[in-house]
């Protein structure tokens, strides 16, 4: 088979940095990106270029995380592509003024509307883990909401990051879309620049340093981050199914995804029927063992690989599952572990890798307690067990997002919002969120003319008289009792008309 030739990775010159975002700022501030045909065209364009890039885009990926084609596929090529799509075919109606709700009566004569205005010019920071979906992915909400946008991808996967610039200069407006290539130099000067919009997708550390220098503007950001998310198994759960999807989560992308699970709590009961069928899931999904499976990717650097090894060598539990290791090849093989406190290593730091940790509970109250203590706002939380149990799992612990009965399947679906909360993050996208994040929602009202005669109560001179008029126009009448209970519509009647009102009304 011939070898694809990628292009090389290479760093913007910084000196190019605020040139490159002024000229962008320019065609925002020339309403370049306003028109809706102009929004849809670039994202139809878009979809074609991932298209016909799609053996590029399959080959930085192996490259840089030796990602098998079928999860490139998967989670980087179809999800943009199906984004564009859906982006496209929906906009005018995202688009579309909104009229709001629960509008008083005499406000209504004013047209009160919500316009969706574009923000302006945005930078979107990308990850290494999924190299087009956490840069794509976000891009096509900036460009469906009328934004202009510098895309900054990841230096630790320099094939795709190069491959993402060929197939955006390739397909759209130079003017109003562009990437900027490089590391931390780069990465500050462009924080360094004005921007409308903050889109960042990495770690909790990273964030901080992007969320402090964007508060110096007042420049709104979005977090995607990641965080210790927790998977709980109770003693009623399918130890087989429980086994088989927490694995798969762990493994995709040789678990390098910010929403699998971290550690996994689960029933003392079932610890030795879960680990039995963790090995049989192994064996069933890489027949030949991971090291030789082409299903089966690799860690994305010597530095991280580093990271993961000190991780395993610092535990105090015990491998129960896997083990094996190769700095050569940057392979570690999916690894069970069975811990005893929340205070390891495993459990205590995220570990963004094929590493499961067990840490077994005497109860579904204990495992939500440490869920709790250990990260109280993971990005994703799992829960197995019976219906009532997941129930109290919902209800008792936080997350950005939730999948009960299996792993990260929440954050799969398209058109569901994803994001974090606390510090897993702060925003969503997917879907229509994708343009709601990058838009302003504006309140519109439009006065007539003729109307005049009913203003002139909020005009001076002031008086006791406008006073009650205003009070008639617009207070609204509680439907409770001082104590905060209900009082029905018979009692809400007889605080509006009070105790005159109510002989006059029944003649006495």
């Amino acid at each position: 088979m011939a070898t694809i030739e990628l292009p090389s990775f290479k760093h913007t010159p910084l000196d190019d940095i605020a040139s490159t975002t002024s000229q962008l700022r320019a065609s925002f501030l020339s309403h370049k990106t306003r028109p809706l045909e102009f929004r849809i065209q670039q994202l139809r364009k878009l979809y074609w270029a991932l298209k016909d890039n799609e053996a590029l885009i399959s080959e930085a990926c192996k490259r840089d995380l030796g990602k098998p084609s079928f999860e490139t596929y998967l989670v980087e090529i179809s999800w943009c592509m199906n984004d564009c799509v859906f982006m496209a075919n929906n906009l005018k109606r995202f688009a579309k003024d909104e009229k709001p709700q629960d509008i008083p009566m005499t406000n209504m004569l004013m047209g009160p509307r919500i316009r969706k205005d574009p923000l302006g010019t945005a930078l979107i920071i990308g990850a290494y883990n999924f190299p087009f979906q956490l840069s794509v992915g976000p891009l096509i909400g900036a460009i469906a909401a009328g934004c202009t946008a510098v895309v900054k991808p990841s230096e630790s996967a320099p094939y795709a990051a190069a491959v993402l610039e060929k197939v955006l200069a390739e397909s759209l407006d130079p003017s109003c879309y562009t990437v900027i290539q490089g590391a931390i130099p780069e990465t500050t000067a462009l924080l360094d620049q004005k921007w409308d919009k903050i889109f960042y997708t990495g770690s909790e550390h990273v964030g901080k340093i992007i969320a402090k220098k964007a508060a110096e503007t007042l420049t709104p950001i979005t977090l995607e981050l990641g965080g210790r998310n927790p998977a709980i198994i109770t003693k009623h759960a399918d130890p087989k199914l429980a086994a088989k999807r927490l694995l798969w989560a762990k493994t995709l992308n040789a678990g390098q995804v910010c929403v699998s699970q971290n550690c996994t709590f689960i029933d003392r009961e079932m610890v030795p029927a879960f680990i039995r069928e963790m090995q049989n899931a192994l064996n069933e999904f890489y027949p030949n063992g991971a090291r030789a499976s082409p299903d089966y990717g690799r860690i994305v650097n010597e530095r991280q690989f580093a990271r993961l090894k000190k991780m395993l060598d610092s535990t105090n539990g015990r491998i129960v599952v896997g083990g094996t290791m190769d700095e050569s090849d940057l392979f570690i093989e999916p690894t069970v572990v069975q811990v005893d406190s929340i205070s390891d290593p495993l459990v205590a730091d995220e570990s963004f890798g094929p590493i499961l940790p067990i840490l077994p509970v005497t109860d579904l109250d204990e495992a939500i307690r440490i869920a709790n203590s250990v990260h109280d706002t993971p990005l994703g939380t799992y829960a197995f067990g019976t219906k009532a149990e997941m129930e109290k799992i919902l209800n008792q612990t936080r997350s950005g997002g939730a999948s009960l009965n299996d792993g990260f399947f929440h954050a799969s679906i398209p058109t569901m919002p994803f994001g974090g909360v606390g510090t897993s993050g702060q925003g969503a996208y997917r879907g229509k969120a994708s343009f709601d994040v990058f838009t302003h929602r504006r309140s519109v009202t439009t006065t007539p003319s003729w109307i005049e005669g009913l203003l002139d109560v909020r005009y001076p001179p002031y008086s006791l008289k406008k006073q009650k008029k205003f009070a008639g126009m617009n207070e609204i009448k509680p439907n409770f009792d001082r104590s905060g209970r209900s009082i029905g519509w018979g009692g809400w009647l007889l605080g509006l008309l009070g105790v005159k009102g109510l002989v006059v009304l029944l003649g006495k």
